[in-house]
């Protein structure tokens, strides 16, 4: 007997969103496309639609992240919904209350939906299997593991910018073996079917047997890059390195930083991505950055949409 994917209910809905993987290319194909209804919304004057009207949805980020957790306030209030904002680090967890006693609390306020952001993978997976069924939980990024909207607002953006994903040759370059989002990435890219994958890094920044994952590995930029359709960035993860796992960031970027030069091997109409915080310098260099090649700030703009689509879904199902 199959096992049922944690993620959907009974009739196969989106329940809960904690990872890409496993998710079958319909429910990806339906947030993709519900997020496009939502674009336009930004460009109202009243940017406000009802769908998520008395619902409570609580951002519990136990790790800093200015971004991520700005788009998901602004999309929760832009579907109408009661926001609560927590810095969990300064508050009940640092006084010895375990995470679950912290949902539990949360959860007798009438929560809804939490969107969760934790340093350990499998926090939300133990939130979801926790909460009462009416609760809905989405995966902000936890430990290495996934970054499911992340992944998802990615797609959207090389959707809007390429079409069809199945004549694509997309390069993911950099820190692989600490992003969360590269793995998120990586799993819908496979499930939307995108013929060739390719990472390009280090091998110290490479995750053992990553060839498993259905990708092409790649330690030249020049090789990597050629021909590609989409160039994916990663930023250099500093905090969750151990021991010496580069020279140097100088020689980083000498080698993988995204120049105009390496970015000439790719395909002249390529896209060049990156989830954010940039690390210009590093991983990036400034004229590529903020060149014509770069989608960097509508994946920001789109991410919105993107996180409206989610939550739209999960409450409605």
């Amino acid at each position: 007997m199959k096992k049922r994917n944690p993620q959907l209910n009974a009739n196969g809905e989106l329940h809960h969103l904690l990872t890409i993987e496993g998710l079958p290319r319909d429910i990806l194909t339906h947030i993709l496309n519900t997020a496009e209804s939502f674009v336009t919304v930004a460009e109202r004057e009243v940017k406000k639609v009802p769908l998520l009207r008395g619902k409570a949805i609580f951002n519990l980020f136990f790790e800093n992240s200015t971004r991520t957790r700005t788009t998901f306030e602004i999309a929760a209030k832009r579907l109408s919904a009661d926001v609560i904002n927590l810095n969990i680090g300064s508050s009940s967890t640092s006084k010895g209350e375990t995470l679950l006693d912290t949902v539990d609390n949360l959860s007798a306020m009438q929560a809804d939906m939490f969107v969760v952001r934790h340093a350990q993978s499998g926090a939300a997976h133990l939130i979801a299997r926790h909460v009462a069924p009416h609760i809905h939980v989405v995966n902000a990024g936890d430990g290495r593991h996934a970054h499911p909207t992340q992944g998802l607002l990615d797609m959207f953006t090389i959707r809007r910018y390429k079409e069809d994903f199945t004549r694509l040759r997309v390069a993911i370059v950099g820190d692989i073996l600490h992003s969360r989002v590269a793995r998120s990435e990586i799993h819908a890219l496979n499930v939307l079917g995108v013929p060739e994958i390719r990472v390009i890094a280090p091998k110290t920044l490479l995750p053992t047997e990553v060839e498993q994952l259905g990708v092409h590995v790649y330690h030249d930029m020049a090789q990597g890059l050629k021909d590609v359709d989409v160039v994916m960035m990663l930023r250099l993860q500093n905090e969750r390195m151990r021991g010496a796992l580069l020279p140097s960031a100088g020689e980083f970027f000498k080698h993988y930083g995204l120049t105009a030069d390496k970015l000439a091997h790719a395909k002249y109409d390529a896209i060049v991505m990156h989830p954010g915080p940039m690390n210009r310098g590093i991983e990036i260099d400034s004229g590529v950055a903020d060149g014509k090649q770069s989608v960097i700030l509508p994946q920001v703009t789109f991410g919105i949409a993107v996180r409206m689509a989610v939550m739209s879904i999960l409450a409605g199902n």
